[in-house]
């Protein structure tokens, strides 16, 4: 038999399925697998003689373990071809024992073809991965996910994590999750109150959302609050940058990080699937199992998910983080109705979470502060779609959150409570493809924040209020991509407290109105290299505390005193980028400039509040500069084996005297090289950071640092069920080295030799 040419070879799996002709298929549909391979083992004798087989087979997606859908499976040789059913099985009848090719095709999978060996192969189930790809036809791009042109293409590529990359990236906290990524950089206090800073820019310069609602908390406020939202049952986690990060806020500086759970299912399956899975690491004993679940009953389908972390003090090199333990339960359901053309569901969703703020330096109090929170929030989403219609759809979205935060000093008294009442809503109209037009958004949003505060925070209970509107299109002009927005914003922050005059100045009822724009380029130099721009004007309206602080915050470790005249912030933002996509090479590089007027920071005064012995941190609104540049580079060099290097630097600057803002990470990036197949990723990595020196006043520098690690992926099926498991080990010569956005890196370095288990298996009903 002459074989025809394989334009990828690649490993496949045997699964013992107690299958090997028709006859078998009626002792599986009577009996249990265990009875089945029983009477296979004692009458096997019986069909020996036979030479009839029924080939069956299952087709998973790559990244995320997932059935691959009405995909075409041919047989070359025996010229037979069947289609995947809705649970990515398929079959063939009376399949002679030889060597075939099997030829795999689907509109959103990469062609392939392997070789298969039946021969002496009694019983078989093959499992087969297919590679999720981009296809560009003219200016549309047809996917696994929504990218419909090559800028969102990019984005799709370097700045989403999902599937088994997901998997093997989780920490316990979002932050840690995404802390190896481009430009990312991790402000900690501890374990659990971790926030990403993008391109130096943290607060709520970095929005954070779930499913598109942003998350409400306190964590952009202060180094000790934490991220209320868990990652472990996350589909995918993207950073949204660019034009269309204004659709979600009015200032585009850092970024959108948005977590997808798809909480309200927005479409009906045939099956029920889920997760259940668990999550370990050594440096705190963190523990954590996890189950979701999504249950159809046409025309409802419903999900669910519950998760509880706990984790212990932190072990390091020099010693145990005292205080610096968390434990969290997560729960939440939700339900959708479908009706053509139309859906609407609900969810609710309860946070809890309770941690340690270490002590033990100057300033701090001397056992530490613990910290009780939650989050409870129900949300409400319907969608009607519009066929046949330039109008692809219009969406409707309001929350309703409860947010309470309670300090608690280790004698038990109360040192700061804050408490959270968030209404929001968004409608947004959608737009398809007409002419030079490829998709845009038209949409409207508000906001109203009940701020409450009590114990030893002085800062003003206020209510503050956000309306507005925004208009998204990408277009294309020739070979020219363009994506543009337009936002434009109105502030009420009004103190319930009648106008006074305190220490701090006047305090009054302020408003604001603000306008944004952003416009991103890009342009094909070849089918494989494109280059591009992003142009932005973003303004930032002054929080809350920024305005209003007025006293200490002992779990903040700082006596913080706000500037009620602040203005808004005003910027305009530049970006340059080169990306090279193909099948053995990837890379990314970017050239980032950010020109701030009122660039507003809490900045360490040098001086102490003697009543509270607590370094004083005042607001103010500088003229800065944030630039630097960051590059990705992936490269297939040989076979199976992969080269992958991110690198970012960031430097910011007071405008004034050129010196140097505070809180702005070092340089830093990750080396690694990996074996990769379809079911088994293994390799090392080495973590590196250059020495932070050049810092504000009395900000710590920090001593660069390399440290090394390995990584272990396996998929496999068992029972039916896909089954991934993640194993990394971090800083594995126990490695002394400190985080420079650590609060804490004074008292003792970051963890040392640790060990994370991810372990999730993929359920299909």
């Amino acid at each position: 038999m002459k074989d025809i040419p394989i334009t990828e070879p690649e490993k496949f799996h045997f699964r013992l399925n107690n299958i090997m002709n028709n006859k078998f298929k009626i002792i599986l549909s009577r009996f249990g697998y265990f009875e089945a391979a029983v009477f296979i083992f004692f009458f096997s004798n019986i069909f020996s003689q036979s030479q009839i087989r029924v080939l069956h087979g299952k087709l998973l997606d790559l990244e995320y373990n997932t059935p691959v859908e009405y995909a075409t499976v041919s047989i070359i040789e025996l010229n037979k071809i069947t289609v995947s059913n809705d649970s990515g099985y398929f079959s063939f009848a009376n399949i002679p024992d030889d060597i075939y090719t099997f030829k795999f095709q689907h509109i959103s999978y990469k062609e392939k073809l392997i070789k298969v060996d039946l021969r002496g192969k009694k019983y078989s189930e093959l499992l087969f991965f297919l590679e999720p790809k981009s296809v560009e036809i003219s200016t549309v791009t047809i996917s696994d996910f929504s990218s419909v042109n090559s800028y969102e293409d990019l984005l799709e590529t370097s700045n989403v994590l999902k599937g088994k990359e997901l998997q093997k990236e989780l920490g316990l906290t979002l932050a840690s999750t995404l802390k190896n990524e481009t430009g990312i950089a991790l402000r900690s206090m501890g374990s659990a109150p971790s926030r990403p800073v993008i391109r130096g820019f943290g607060s709520d310069r970095v929005i954070i959302s779930e499913d598109g609602v942003k998350a409400t908390d306190l964590s952009a406020t202060s180094p000790d609050h934490a991220v209320t939202i868990e990652p472990f049952s996350s589909d995918r986690i993207e950073i949204i940058r660019g034009a269309k990060l204004l659709t979600h806020s009015s200032s585009v500086y850092g970024g959108l990080i948005n977590v997808i759970k798809n909480e309200i299912p927005t479409q009906i399956h045939d099956e029920v699937y889920g997760t259940a899975g668990i999550y370990y690491e050594s440096s705190n004993n963190g523990f954590m199992p996890s189950v979701t679940t999504e249950i159809p009953f046409s025309p409802l389908t419903s999900r669910f998910e519950f998760s509880q972390h706990k984790s212990s003090n932190l072990y390091t090199p020099e010693g145990t983080l005292t205080n610096s333990y968390s434990e969290n339960q997560t729960y939440s359901g939700g339900i959708s109705f479908f009706y053509e053309p139309a859906m609407i569901g609900t969810s609710y969703r309860n946070y809890e979470l309770n941690y340690g703020i270490p002590g033990g330096f100057v300033g701090a109090h001397p056992f530490g502060v613990d910290i009780s929170l939650y989050r409870k929030q129900l949300n409400l989403l319907s969608k009607i779609n519009f066929h046949n219609s330039f109008f692809e759809n219009l969406t409707i979205n309001s929350s309703f959150v409860k947010y309470r935060h309670k300090e608690f000093e280790k004698s038990g008294r109360i040192g700061s409570e804050f408490r959270i009442l968030n209404n929001l809503a968004k409608v947004e109209l959608k737009n398809g493809n007409y002419k030079f037009i490829n998709n845009g958004i038209l949409g409207v949003s508000f906001e109203k924040r009940d701020f409450d505060i009590g114990g030893f925070v002085f800062t003003s209970p206020t209510i503050s209020t956000n309306f507005s509107a925004y208009l998204f299109e990408s277009m294309n002009f020739n070979k020219f991509i363009v994506e543009s927005a337009f936002r434009l914003s109105f502030d009420f922050i009004n103190p319930k407290e009648k106008a006074h005059l305190s220490k701090i100045g006047f305090i009054e009822e302020k408003k604001f109105s603000n306008y944004s724009f952003g416009i991103s380029f890009v342009y094909p130099l070849t089918d494989i290299v494109h280059i591009g721009t992003n142009i932005s004007k973003s303004s930032r309206v002054p929080t809350i505390e920024e305005l209003f602080s007025e006293g200490p915050h002992l779990a903040a470790y700082s006596y913080e005193i706000g500037n009620p005249y602040l203005s808004s912030e005003e910027g305009m933002s530049y970006e340059i980028f080169v990306y090279h996509k193909f099948k053995k090479l990837y890379y990314n590089i970017n050239f980032f400039l950010n020109d701030i007027s009122n660039f507003i920071i809490p900045r360490n005064s040098g001086e102490i509040n003697y009543a509270t012995f607590l370094p004083i941190y005042k607001t103010q609104g500088v003229d800065a500069r944030i630039f630097g540049f960051e590059y990705q580079i992936e490269w297939n060099f040989w076979r199976k084996l992969f080269l992958a290097n991110n690198f970012s630097l960031t430097r910011g600057i007071f405008k004034k005297n050129n010196n140097p803002l505070p809180q702005i990470p070092p340089a830093k990036g990750i080396f690694s090289i990996m074996y990769r197949d379809d079911d088994l990723n293994f390799g090392l990595k080495s973590d590196f950071a250059f020495a932070q020196n050049f810092v504000d006043d009395f900000e710590t520098p920090t001593k660069g640092y390399l440290i090394f690690g390995l990584f272990a992926q396996y998929s496999f099926q068992f029972y039916r069920q896909v089954n991934t498991v993640s194993l990394q080990i971090e800083n594995i010569t126990n490695q002394i080295y400190r985080n420079h956005l650590s609060r804490v890196k004074i008292i003792l370095p970051e963890s040392g030799i640790n060990l994370r288990l991810v372990y999730k298996m993929y359920l299909h009903v």
